[in-house]
């Protein structure tokens, strides 16, 4: 699984009966310290990811083991928007930096 960040769109008015439904979004990969590494994809959105969203995506063979993408040409889902992380013990992404636990 790797990180990344949703930044457009890909419409595809003629492509493969398989592809069919699938929203298509492009997305950045990110490394641990979240920097771009110049890397864009185009993956499957299986979980509604929004423009701008740190998201969790699989590649390769395991792009195919979602019910979105199941036996289906692609090699990238999205599966996950992410909220946090950590690392070390030490949080370097929040999605709602000031949101209050309940």
């Amino acid at each position: 699984m790797l990180l990344g960040q949703v930044v457009g769109t890909v419409v595809a008015t003629r492509k493969e009966p398989e592809l069919a439904g699938l929203r298509l979004l492009v997305v950045r990969e990110l490394d641990a310290a979240f920097a771009a590494t110049g890397k864009a994809i185009v993956a499957v959105d299986a979980v509604g990811a929004g423009d701008g969203e740190v998201v969790l995506f699989a590649a390769g063979s395991s792009a195919r083991l979602t019910a979105a993408t199941k036996d289906r040409p692609v090699d990238h889902v999205i599966m996950a928007i992410v909220d946090a992380v950590e690392i070390a013990g030490k949080t370097v992404f929040e999605k709602f930096p000031d949101a209050t636990p309940a």
